[in-house]
């Protein structure tokens, strides 16, 4: 898809319902997984320390969001489950700008109904702390402007390493699992200080069903100030290079490789 490339309407309402639908899929993942690693369960008895057990949801958040991004729906969408990726595909020239609002609407509509889909599955052990709908809650010295910062470098370093993946053939098939060990590494190291949340949508429907919503606006806009930073300097990084497709699956939608643009321009 070129950077003229327009979405008709019929596909871009499928390709944002498929992604409402992952993103329901991801926010339901990650409350079950929270609430059988960190709430009362067999898990947290015997491993009752909070670092070991965000390690646990890290890999299996990890896992999950590569399968998410390589399955099907993931291919034909692009898998993006993130405002900021969507917002950097169109800043990367390879998504177009009509797509953008329903996408966001898309993937936050799917992060809601994925913390009521959890609700209705696994009770009222998931409204209860120390589940609380999986809602990110910062350690208490963590005002909003250290938040801030922490949330766009991080969700920068992960723009700035996809788009680059996304820019080299040999490299683009490994962004599903690149994205899922850099946020697996985010929950992993910074859940008990930021909560590691990288991710607008992430914290979107948790935030609103749980009212948690204090510094919901931080969650909600350094990521995406982040995203816009790190596209400009991959940008000037890339002299020639240039992100090859929007879709995190780093192939064509049918699984065939993507091609070398510079090579076809030579």
């Amino acid at each position: 898809m070129s950077a003229a490339a327009q979405l008709q309407v019929g596909p871009l309402i499928l390709h944002s319902m498929l992604e409402l639908i992952l993103t329901c899929v991801l926010l339901f993942g990650v409350t079950t997984i929270v609430t059988f690693v960190v709430g009362p369960s067999p898990i947290s008895r015997t491993l009752p320390q909070i670092h070991v057990e965000l390690v646990i949801v890290g890999a299996v958040v990890a896992a999950l969001l590569a399968g998410l991004i390589i399955s099907r729906p993931g291919r034909i969408s692009g898998g993006h489950m993130n405002p900021a990726i969507s917002l950097a595909m169109w800043r990367f020239g390879v998504f177009p700008g009509a797509g953008v609002v329903p996408y966001v609407t898309a993937q936050l509509a799917g992060s809601v109904l994925g913390i009521l889909a959890a609700r209705a599955a696994w009770g009222t052990i998931v409204e209860r702390p120390p589940v609380l709908y999986a809602v990110i809650q910062p350690a208490s010295g963590w005002s909003a402007a250290p938040l801030f910062a922490a949330e766009l470098i991080g969700m920068g370093v992960i723009v700035f390493a996809v788009g680059y993946f996304l820019s080299i053939p040999r490299l683009a098939p490994l962004v599903p699992w690149l994205v899922g060990i850099l946020i697996g590494l985010g929950i992993a190291l910074l859940g008990t200080q930021t909560g590691g949340s990288l991710n607008p949508a992430r914290q979107f429907g948790p935030a609103v069903i749980s009212k948690h919503t204090a510094k919901l606006w931080v969650f909600l806009i350094a990521p995406m100030v982040g995203a816009e930073l790190a596209a400009r300097l991959l940008h000037a990084f890339q002299k020639r290079g240039q992100v090859l497709t929007h879709r995190l699956c780093g192939t064509q939608a049918d699984r065939r490789p993507l091609e070398d643009r510079r090579r076809e321009a030579a």
